[in-house]
């Protein structure tokens, strides 16, 4: 049976991917910070889903939880085919004015470092058994800056940017491919740390989570030959 790591697992668009693999009857091993979260997750799967979900609570910021972590998915799973990073984080106060050294650090900390220590855990596996896929979920603005992201969530996105690209350039001789996605808005607790949430009406017309959860899946099966390295989404 086939396995992805899944991190942000515990809401959002992390939960929507995790439960789209746990239908596919993937065994799955569910990442975020608090274990309460993730046992919700778990408990959305289908019945006879759940007995391949896993959960691992998590910092990803933090190296060495991470490490652990890593080991502790191959000590149950043995595996690991699909990586996909979905932890993500931005702060209220967020412009250039306002920002504070600490927030910088806090989604630097989650949104690229934490990709890159869970890419760091399972890329030797991936490589060893010369397959994987690594999926990093960007955002537009990991393309093109806006004024309400803020320096630190957008620079985040553009190293996620750069950290794929590098991933595909390194590893696809050794059957290792990964691509970044770029949405538009997402319907998700994250717009609920901007200043002035958008409306419930604005909300209904952004991508869902489930929508990610379809696209990180046709990403997965297409044929190891093919690597999309990155994809733009928007609505309407």
């Amino acid at each position: 049976m086939s396995t992805a790591v899944v991190t942000g697992a515990g809401s959002g668009v992390g939960r929507a991917i995790a439960l789209k693999f746990a239908a596919e009857r993937w065994n799955v091993a569910l990442v975020s910070r608090r274990a309460e979260t993730l046992s919700e997750t778990i408990a959305l799967a289908s019945p006879d889903a759940r007995a391949g979900l896993a959960s691992f609570p998590c910092d990803v910021s933090d190296p060495a939880a991470v490490a652990g972590m890593g080991e502790a998915v191959l000590a149950r799973f043995a595996t690991v085919d699909v990586l996909v990073n979905a932890a993500g984080m931005n702060i209220p106060r967020r412009s250039f004015e306002v920002v504070s050294l600490d927030d910088w650090h806090a989604v630097l900390g989650t949104n690229l470092h934490g990709a890159y220590y869970c890419v760091r855990a399972f890329l030797p596996a991936m490589r060893a058994q010369r397959t994987g896929t690594i999926i990093n979920i960007n955002s537009d603005v990991g393309k093109i800056a806006r004024d309400l992201a803020g320096p630190a969530y957008v620079s985040s996105k553009f190293g996620l940017s750069g950290l794929t690209q590098q991933i595909n350039a390194e590893e696809r001789r050794n059957g290792v491919r990964a691509c970044s996605i770029c949405p538009r808005d997402i319907n998700t607790p994250l717009l609920d740390k901007r200043l002035q949430p958008p409306s419930q009406e604005a909300r209904a017309g952004m991508i869902q989570p489930e929508d990610m959860a379809a696209l990180v899946w046709l990403v997965t099966t297409l044929p190891s030959r093919a690597i999309v390295e990155e994809i733009s989404l928007s609505s309407r």
